[in-house]
């Protein structure tokens, strides 16, 4: 009997001494009290605590959290009721005032969380509360960090998830976005068609541009052509011309080389002359000693005369 309930202390003893040793782990720490006195704050390590004297009276999480409160009602500065709903991310900076700051933090946050935005938007329209959620979100994570410091929590950041005006407001701003969209793709259409309106122009510009410089081109090449031609006629006449009076030249020449007196090579000239005047030539040419080759003519014919007798 004595055995059993020596073994039984043993057992007893040994649980209390396990219960006396305290991991702390990561990121966390306990508020420990001694007779219902703060004693201090355990950090991260093993910890042993006196038996039924030092009671842990609080287990903290040291890490940043997060809280979604429901949609809170708010009224703007033009009486228009709209839910809001908002994140606040926190962290328990202080264990010792978080413990005993306040008596539920979390709900405490909640109820700061909706005063602060209702202060806030109060003074904001409705267009301006639309627009302005990055300013109410910096004005309302500066003013819970001030409230929520005396509990030992540091607020972080502070976002606003959800903005829902009435369904009134919704439909107006639906038709409002309607009308701009539509606004918007009529101005877009009219700046195309003014585009290729301009587009065609140009082309139908640079049309007949294209087409006077190719009459031009064509203009000054076709009285090239002509000039061209005029010229390789008027050549071509003048070397005949020259052609034949060097051919009559080589005729009269022979004919001086073979004894010939001056009556045959007048009548050679005469000749030559009246190959020159049979039609075919513009202009005649007399030369200014025609009288002297009349003369000549008269005498040939009476030497001719003499020679009959």
């Amino acid at each position: 009997m004595g055995f059993i309930v020596l073994l039984v202390f043993i057992i007893l003893a040994l649980i209390v001494l396990a219960s006396c040793v305290k991991i702390v782990p990561q990121a966390h720490a306990l508020v420990v009290e001694r007779l219902g006195m703060f004693r201090g704050t355990w950090g991260v390590g093993i910890h042993f605590k006196i038996p039924f004297i030092e009671r842990i009276a609080k287990r903290v999480n040291l890490k940043e959290q997060v809280v979604d409160f429901a949609p809170q009602p708010v009224i703007t500065k033009d009486n228009v009721t709209m839910r809001i709903d908002t994140v606040v991310f926190f962290q328990i900076t202080d264990p010792r005032l978080f413990a005993y700051g306040v008596e539920n933090p979390i709900m405490a946050i909640e109820n700061l969380t909706a005063t602060t935005l209702r202060n806030i938007i109060g003074d904001m329209e409705l267009d301006e509360t639309l627009t302005s959620r990055e300013i109410i979100n910096t004005k309302m994570r500066a003013s819970l960090d001030i409230a929520t410091d005396p509990w030992g929590i540091k607020v972080n950041r502070v976002e606003l998830k959800n903005i829902i005006p009435p369904s009134a407001i919704q439909d107006a701003m639906e038709k409002q976005m309607k009308a701009e969209r539509e606004r918007r793709e009529s101005i877009l259409i009219a700046e195309g068609e003014k585009k290729s309106t301009i587009l065609v122009a140009e082309g139908k510009k640079e049309s007949v541009i294209l087409d006077a410089e190719a009459e031009k081109q064509a203009a000054i090449l076709r009285a090239e052509a002509e000039k061209e031609k005029m010229i390789r006629e008027a050549e071509g006449q003048a070397e005949a011309i020259l052609k034949v009076q060097e051919a009559n030249a080589q005729g009269i020449r022979m004919i001086r080389e073979a004894g010939a007196d001056n009556a045959v090579l007048t009548i050679k000239s005469l000749q030559a002359f009246e190959k020159a005047a049979d039609g075919k030539a513009t202009k005649i040419i007399i030369p200014s000693d025609i009288q002297g080759i009349a003369g000549l003519a008269s005498s040939l014919a009476e030497v001719m005369k003499d020679k009959e007798k």
